[in-house]
């Protein structure tokens, strides 16, 4: 039995010498890549930081933004509203609703469909996905105006009298993550939307700060590479610096698609490594051991009655 638990415990040993080699060590942070240098904080000027924050490029719609859209009409109508509709004499424009169908966003905006498209109702659909709010808008007129609708109407519409107007109500198709490790119990992702001006400590602040199990040490930024032979963009937050001394280097503006991933105590997934192999070896010496003492438990009461005269 002895000999057993010897190699049984030489065993759980080399398991545990195991674990504690194959705990992977993520780069984040001041820490390195694998096999690559160590990474250095980029230098002023090289990204939008919080004193020092950019622009963001016009806005491409996508889905599932939804769109403010308003198309009106430019007609001229007699100066006098007393005077006969076929009278002549001075005019004066004003500004009415398309004919048959209005295009208004009254009802609550146009939602971007997951094939890129809005719905105009009498006026079919069109294409806004990867369009400028610029571009949607001259698209729209021309849509009206050369819509076959027209035809069955009997009418037509210049493009130069219609009025449109195209923004965003809601944005959503633009996000961040926050991604926390959990130690060795997976990982949560929080998904935002992007407003525009975030920093790293606003994203941290969205999720209620830093959780028990996370290394304020192994924080950074990873942005996302459009191509998969484009090297890493790995920028390392000082956590401590931002929160405890009003540093700003690291407090870096958050752009779409940004993953800020904030990784555990290194202790914390060492002893979720371990735990997972001692269980396992803990469970087994706890059944053998108790049929150990249940068989001499049984053997010791059976020679008791044995002997019993």
């Amino acid at each position: 039995m002895r000999g057993v638990r010897r190699s049984a415990g030489v065993a759980a040993l080399g398991l545990l010498a195991a674990a504690v080699g194959c705990v992977h060590t993520d780069p984040g942070g001041v820490g390195q890549h694998q096999a690559g240098p160590p990474i250095a904080v980029p230098p002023p000027g090289a990204v939008p930081r919080e004193l020092d924050k950019i622009a963001l490029p016009p806005y491409v719609i996508e889905a599932p933004d939804n769109l403010l859209i308003e198309v009106l009409q430019i007609a001229e109508v007699p100066a006098d509203k007393n005077a006969p509709p076929d009278a002549k004499g001075p005019t004066t424009t004003e500004l009415r609703p398309l004919p048959v169908q209005a295009i208004s966003s009254a009802a609550g905006g146009f939602q971007v469909r997951p094939d890129g498209r809005v719905n105009l109702g009498f006026w079919g659909t069109y294409l806004v996905a990867g369009q400028t709010l610029e571009q949607v808008n001259d698209g729209i007129r021309q849509h009206v105006a050369q819509n076959p609708a027209l035809k069955r109407l009997g009418t037509s519409i210049a493009p130069e009298s219609l009025v449109v107007i195209v923004d965003v109500l809601a944005y959503n198709s633009k996000r961040y993550y926050v991604v926390l490790d959990g130690g060795g119990y997976g990982e949560q992702v929080y998904p935002f939307i992007v407003q525009g001006s975030e920093t790293v400590m606003d994203a941290i602040a969205n999720v209620n700060g830093l959780q028990a199990v996370a290394s304020k040490r192994n924080i950074w930024v990873a942005r996302r590479c459009p191509q998969p032979n484009q090297p890493w963009q790995i920028l390392p937050v000082d956590w401590v610096g931002i929160t405890q001394h009003g540093q700003t280097v690291t407090n870096y503006q958050v752009l779409p698609g940004d993953r800020i991933y904030v990784k555990a105590q290194r202790l914390v997934t060492i002893d979720t490594a371990l735990s997972r192999i001692i269980s396992p070896v803990e469970r087994i010496f706890g059944v053998t051991l108790l049929g150990a003492n249940t068989v001499n438990q049984i053997n010791g009461r059976g020679f008791g009655f044995n002997n019993n005269p």
